[in-house]
């Protein structure tokens, strides 16, 4: 009988919230906050899931295919879109699941929890294609987003899949680099506020693409990807007062991940410039796309006071989490500072090397 481990980081977008849905790049990075899963072969034919966390137990027929989908349900999803691929369940699994991902909290635990169940899929079953870290994140983003109709983008897979520091061109055709193995002083803080995915996401996307779409009308040749911030006069005219933020914002976020990426390219990161970019791209998120709550704003606020060199929040908003990067000296009295502001929880984390299998083994 076999005994199987996969693990899962979380992780945290760096610059480019907001971002993926209209084609343009983000920087996210793997932390070292993972799922992990133990599945040990039952001689049935059922998937025993115990979520120790939530205290759930969900049982799953190996044949089972599908044809409907329910809201949400990823193991569902992960199923069908691997037997397109033919991985095919033949054995059942008792499959323990325990993490330190904070649950709703903009650090991607239900995609981590996604991606380690399909890594432990593919290698119990095998699969027909070579298994890198680029095709096991476009499976998450298949099952995630393209199965469920969701309005999300492919960062969290990728980040999850590739693991590290990972720039993430998302205009086709798509592409990723790794551009960085650590970075120093980095701290998560989350708010307890659940964040609201969504329904955030599906309205901001549509205001965004909605004044975009008015700009080519008028200006036909206008390119978002080339876009540049003295563009903005230009171009703001033609929109109406509701969609002059959304166009805004778009073009702004971009600025700031394009500048960070320059940053992250130099053989020495320089963390006061990387976060200083964090504040102004975290101004954007706040003040333009209005996604902060006032828990999330006096964490940010809190740390930046410690002597934090940038902070902003994470993920969809409405809630969540914050990243900051903090002089490495100083991370004690930054943390306690967040925790001071109201946040749930707040910690150190480090670069996390991805999607993995632990262990194989016979017992």
């Amino acid at each position: 009988m076999k005994k199987i481990t996969a693990s899962a980081p979380g992780r945290t977008c760096l610059f480019g919230d907001h971002q993926d849905y209209l084609g343009l790049p983000v920087i996210a990075c793997a932390i070292d906050r993972n799922i992990k899963l133990i599945a040990k072969e039952n001689q049935t034919d059922t998937f025993v899931l115990n979520m120790i966390d939530i205290d759930e137990i969900r049982i799953i027929d190996i044949h089972a295919t599908f044809e409907k989908l329910e809201a949400r349900d990823y193991f569902a999803s992960a199923l069908r879109v691997l037997r397109r691929y033919g991985c095919i369940p033949t054995s059942g699994y008792t499959i323990t699941i325990t993490g330190d991902i904070p649950i709703n909290s903009g650090t991607s635990s239900s995609s981590a929890l996604l991606m380690a169940w399909i890594r432990f899929l593919i290698e119990a079953f095998g699969i027909n294609q070579e298994v890198t870290p680029d095709f096991l994140s476009k499976l998450g983003y298949e099952s995630e987003v393209l199965e469920h109709g969701e309005p999300g983008g492919m960062m969290d897979h990728f980040s999850i899949g590739v693991g590290n520091i990972v720039y993430i061109n998302t205009k086709k055709p798509f592409s990723f680099d790794v551009i960085g193995t650590e970075l120093k002083g980095l701290i998560t803080g989350v708010s307890g506020v659940p964040k609201e995915t969504i329904g955030l996401i599906g309205e901001l996307k549509g205001n965004a693409l909605m004044a975009i779409d008015i700009v080519k009308q008028n200006y036909p040749e206008f390119d978002l990807n080339a876009s540049e911030i003295e563009d903005l006069s230009k171009y703001r005219n033609c929109l109406p007062d509701r969609l002059i933020p959304y166009f805004e914002a778009a073009i702004k976020n971009y600025y700031y991940t394009k500048e960070a990426l320059k940053e992250f390219e130099k053989p020495v990161l320089d963390l006061k410039k990387i976060g200083s970019l964090m504040n102004g791209h975290h101004e954007i998120l706040r003040d333009l796309l209005k996604i902060t709550v006032p828990r999330i704003d006096a964490m940010i606020n809190a740390a930046l006071k410690a002597g934090a060199y940038g902070a902003k929040i994470v993920g969809s908003g409405g809630g969540g989490s914050i990243v900051v990067i903090a002089d490495p000296e100083k991370e004690d009295s930054v943390i306690k500072a967040i925790l001071n502001a109201g946040a749930e929880e707040a910690y150190v984390v480090n670069v996390d090397p991805g999607v993995r299998i632990i262990d194989n083994i016979e017992i």
